[in-house]
Parts: C-alpha cells; structure tokens; sequence
C-alpha cells in the first residue's frame, strides 16, 4: 500500500536535477535496493552452477524457496513504486537500475528459475489435457497464512 505513495517525494525534487552533462540516475528507495542487493548475492550463490536455458528445481518451503520468494516480491514491490512513478522519474530509477545491472540479473535469475514445462497443478476440475492450464494462463493467488 505504500510504495504508489513513495514516488511523490521524489517528483518534489524532481526540479533541482538540473541540466547536467553526466547521465542522471536516481535510486528507488534505498532500503528497497539494499535489501534487493543482498537478494541477489544469495540467489547468484544458488543458481551459479546452472546456465541460463536451463531449471533449478527449487524445492517447496524450503530455505532456497524462501530466498527466491523474498527476491521476487522484493521485485514486485520495485516495480509498484516504478509504476506509480512519473515517466520523468521512471526514466532515472531505470538509469540506477542499468548502471547496477539490476534488471540484468532478474533477467537471468528468471531463466534460471523458470519451469521447463509451466504446467499448473492447482485443483482442477477438468480433464487432464484438455485445454491445459499453465502458470501463464491462470491467476496465481499468493496468500499468506
């Protein structure tokens, strides 16, 4: 509820970056990027030993698993606050976010941890193989308990 709301601090201090030479970048919240900076450390440590195109099958409740849970919620909690940003203020969180290549390694984390086949194993009512449901054609409700 609170990252749409971070934004409008910034867009007041928008004015006093001024017409500079060097590439302007401003940095999203710095406890977010902090916190997001350890995250990526340890992912890389668990996913160094598989190249990209392939899977880590990363087992349910397990520390991993809730390493890689912490990583992708940080993330979308990052891109919340990117999304309640104004595009003048998108353009230098996403200049921060090249030059520590950032995105980068979401990207390779994700084709890391990516399933082969993302097939949903959800409760179903169907008859399997007719019409399979997969991760990208259902809702994915994330309670927590």
């Amino acid at each position: 509820r609170l990252m749409p709301e971070l934004p409008k601090f910034d867009d007041e201090d928008l004015k006093s970056y001024g017409d500079e030479e060097e590439e302007l970048a401003l940095s999203p919240p710095a406890a977010l990027m902090s916190i997001l900076a350890t995250q990526e450390l340890l992912l890389e440590n668990i996913l160094e030993c598989i190249p990209v195109g392939e899977f880590a099958v990363i087992q349910p409740l397990s520390d991993e698993f809730c390493l890689v849970l912490g990583y992708l919620l940080t993330w979308k909690l990052t891109l919340a606050f990117f999304k309640a940003a104004s595009s003048q203020l998108r353009v230098l969180y996403s200049q921060y976010l090249r030059r520590t290549k950032s995105l980068n390694k979401l990207l390779y984390h994700l084709f890391r941890l990516m399933p082969e086949n993302p097939v949903f194993s959800g409760p179903t009512s169907e008859v399997p193989n007719k019409d399979m449901k997969t991760f990208f054609t259902e809702e994915l409700h994330l309670d927590v308990k």
